[in-house]
């Protein structure tokens, strides 16, 4: 089973949580006059997953992808840390306004579980900030068995972690979100060190949905459960992301996954047309004019 996935998404309840007023108070602390900057993608570009989303005879997949939306989040650096080449790469068959999100190798948060990791994360740092301005925002996903009782080790990864590189945390474990001292210690971390909080809106995990950020950044994770509730959770969002505008969200990076991924480019054309309407802006997105099979 995927993570998050439930066999019956009808039951659940897809209700938003309040915002915490630690949430508020921080936006507010960093509010000031400046355009509201968004970012709202898909997780993979490749046909096999985004079957119908390619016109017959599309060539390059990335490239095509690119000129519909104005991000991605990048899980291929997850399995293997990318070549400076390969980033060369990606980000010359991008338009100008592209940005990627990559994720954090797994030989890094995973097999080495953030200890003695020096090498690898200077190896993928080296290769990921050659994005240049394309590097919107690297993240850190660990496993669900990474733990609190490692929070000493968590700590002193963070405070090491290039601080031209920003980055985000999402953690999993549910030991994380169930004792109030735990979950006050990591988000002091996390707002010391400068780290975005990654939010995660999926059936199974509705504890991840915390609402706490510790930036003016919103990394917002949405998994569809391939169910007509979809778009309606969607919409949901645009009222709490007009709540933290008002209080200083700087930026919002929001990325739409499926446990059917074929359906991501059109959740995430249904929304990025929501957040053009709400916030007054121009963000572009796949339309009938370009052929797709899925529009």
């Amino acid at each position: 089973m995927k993570f998050g996935q439930v066999e019956h998404p009808e039951e659940v309840d897809f209700t938003l949580p309040p915002t915490p007023k630690e949430t508020l108070v921080l936006l507010q602390h960093f509010k000031k006059d400046e355009p509201f900057e968004v970012y709202v993608g898909c997780a993979k570009w490749n046909k096999q997953d985004l079957k119908g989303f390619y016109p017959k005879g599309t060539k390059d997949e990335l490239v095509y992808y690119a000129n519909q939306f104005n991000s991605i989040e990048l899980n291929a650096t997850f399995y293997n840390s990318p070549s400076r080449e390969q980033v060369e790469t990606w980000k010359q068959k991008t338009p100008a306004d592209f940005k990627f999100f990559p994720k954090v190798t797994q030989s890094i948060s995973h097999f080495s579980r953030l200890l003695n990791t020096a090498d690898k994360v200077k190896l993928f740092t080296d290769a990921v900030v050659r994005f240049d301005e394309k590097l919107g925002m690297v993240f850190l996903q660990m496993h669900d068995n990474y733990n609190p009782k490692d929070m000493a080790r968590l700590k002193l990864f963070l405070h090491d972690w290039p601080k031209d590189v920003p980055l985000a945390l999402e953690v999993r474990n549910k030991d994380w979100f169930s004792k109030a001292e735990v979950t006050k210690e990591l988000y002091t971390l996390l707002e010391e060190t400068g780290v975005t909080n990654v939010l995660v809106d999926t059936a199974g995990r509705r504890d991840m949905l915390h609402m706490r950020l510790t930036t003016p950044v919103a990394f917002i994770r949405y998994v569809g459960a391939n169910h007509s509730s979809d778009y309606e959770r969607l919409d949901n969002w645009i009222e709490v992301l007009k709540l933290w505008r008002d209080n200083g969200l700087q930026k919002l990076y929001f990325f739409i996954h499926q446990n059917i991924e074929i359906e991501s480019p059109l959740l995430a054309t249904h929304f990025i047309k929501k957040i053009n309407e709400t916030f007054d802006l121009n963000l572009k997105y796949p339309n009938k004019a370009t052929g797709n099979t899925l529009f």
